[in-house]
């Protein structure tokens, strides 16, 4: 295994163990509350999401096929923060897998029935999924601030640019 697939992984990892962590602190309530800043989405469908765009990788590696669109769509991970809480070390550990091709099936069109296919790779999509977590996570960010007095970390939803940029900015 390459030293950048690697650093993904780990860069994962560390993204999930902190999303981990906060939800922990969140009870169910908290967890499954519309919130009107997420235009009533709750934080935990915005957990379940992540989780599902790391299980649709996973589950295209083996057949060469991604499609995010696929998805299940879990009620039981949107509203249980323990269930989830359990799922998120699997998905890392799903990733510790050598890069391979992949093609990533998409529909950008709601009126075109069939699926664009896009050349990609395992690396560019364990990529793609980080900075989609990382998206997700400063939503929740949002979420977590309105319904919880839970103090998040300072990079919780911050790409690892902008942390490196702002410690540079404060030197």
């Amino acid at each position: 295994m390459n030293s950048g697939t690697h650093q993904l992984q780990h860069a994962v990892k560390t993204v999930l163990v902190q999303l981990s962590a906060t939800i922990s602190e969140l009870t169910m309530e908290e967890y499954g509350q519309p919130c009107s800043n997420l235009f009533g989405n709750t934080i935990g469908q915005h957990v379940r999401h992540i989780i599902e765009l790391f299980q649709c990788l996973e589950k295209g590696y083996d057949s060469g096929i991604i499609n995010y669109e696929k998805r299940n769509r879990d009620k039981l991970i949107e509203t249980d923060p323990k269930l989830a809480c359990l799922m998120l070390p699997e998905i890392h550990t799903a990733l510790v897998k050598p890069n391979r091709d992949l093609i990533l099936e998409a529909s950008y069109d709601e009126h075109n029935q069939g699926y664009l296919q896009i050349h990609t790779n395992f690396e560019r999509e364990i990529a793609y999924n980080l900075e989609h977590t990382i998206h997700h996570m400063a939503l929740i960010r949002v979420g977590v601030t309105e319904v919880s007095a839970l103090t998040l970390p300072e990079e919780f939803g911050v790409a690892p640019s902008t942390v490196k940029y702002r410690k540079a900015c404060a030197q």
